[in-house]
């Protein structure tokens, strides 16, 4: 795109999402902040993503391939079963130096804050869910066996726990944190 050309409306209304949903809460920010902020009309917004909870459901849906890419391609360099299984604090290290100024999950805190998400919202919220769980159980069968959902649930706490510490600023790296965490865990199987 040459510098004189204009980002579609459809991308800015997906980067002002990002910018102000996951920061400011979805709840808390009306739909003429986020029209504001990506410099477009209502009817842009409603042509591409029909409401608020379209660019919402669809603003998850870019994060969640986003994240799966850096996940797979950490899971990829790991070197050792365990490696793989920790991959996960790897990927959250690369994801988060990508945007920095997210304040912790997306998922989490769009889970928070709609408990009772329409369907398009809850189905993003499940693929993530099912991504982080099924891919941790397929990780930790190699060092569990027949436990392998006993350690990926303790791995889910270990990272839960790091995505929240950011909220709270303590530790200071939560990322090492979280990966001690799940490594001691793993070592018990």
């Amino acid at each position: 795109m040459t510098t004189g050309q204009k980002v579609p409306a459809r991308e800015r209304l997906l980067a002002a999402a990002e910018e102000v949903f996951f920061d400011r809460g979805i709840r808390a920010t009306g739909v003429d902040e986020v029209l504001s902020t990506a410099k477009v009309s209502a009817a842009s917004l409603y042509t591409h993503f029909g409401s608020k909870d379209g660019l919402v459901a669809e603003a998850l849906r870019v994060r969640l391939a986003e994240w799966q890419s850096v996940w797979d391609e950490c899971a990829v360099r790991a070197g050792s079963d365990l490696e793989r299984l920790l991959s996960v604090f790897d990927a959250l290290a690369a994801f988060r130096a990508r945007q920095p100024a997210a304040r912790w999950c997306a998922f989490l805190s769009t889970a928070t804050e709609l408990p009772d998400a329409g369907d398009e919202i809850a189905a993003v919220l499940a693929a993530d869910t099912a991504l982080l769980t099924e891919r941790l159980r397929h990780f930790a069968k190699p060092l569990a066996g027949d436990r392998a959902a006993n350690l990926a649930d303790d791995v889910v706490l270990a990272y839960n726990g790091a995505l929240a510490a950011y909220l709270r600023g303590y530790p200071a790296d939560p990322v090492e944190a979280g990966r001690r965490v799940a490594a001691a865990s793993a070592a018990a199987y």
